[in-house]
């Protein structure tokens, strides 16, 4: 099936040229998009929208779990991370709660911060460029 919209074939074609850590920095960059759609479905009392949200946020937290190489040591802090934080997103959904999401998103911030340094650090060892992503 072709596409027809010239932005979706952007997307399709930067997600099947991405590296594996430049998808990693698109899981975050999702994952707080959907929490920050989230939040505005709380506040306009539409659950239906917020509980997809959520759960879409959810499921990339899953996903970039699944994806941990636990021989690693800081796989097994991170997966730690991931499982507190989908365990706060399931409170968030049953009780509508601003502050938790908030609390997760400072969380995938700062993930989403340090994964695009290391980037940047990786690119600049590798090519001697600033390496901006």
């Amino acid at each position: 099936m072709a596409i027809n919209n010239p932005y979706q074939a952007y997307e399709k074609n930067a997600v099947s040229t991405a590296s594996p850590g430049e998808l990693t920095l698109m899981l975050y960059n999702g994952c707080l998009k959907f929490l920050l759609q989230a939040k505005k479905a709380i506040e306009d009392k539409n659950f239906e929208k917020k509980n997809t949200y959520i759960q879409k946020a959810q499921n990339i937290i899953r996903e970039l779990m699944v994806t941990l190489n636990m021989d690693v040591e800081l796989s097994k802090n991170l997966m730690a991370v991931y499982d507190y934080m989908n365990r706060r997103l399931i409170q968030a959904n049953v009780k509508n709660d601003l502050e938790i999401l908030d609390e997760v998103m400072e969380f995938i911030t700062e993930l989403r911060d340090t994964w695009k340094q290391a980037i940047q650090e990786q690119r600049k060892q590798q090519y001697g460029t600033g390496g901006r992503v």
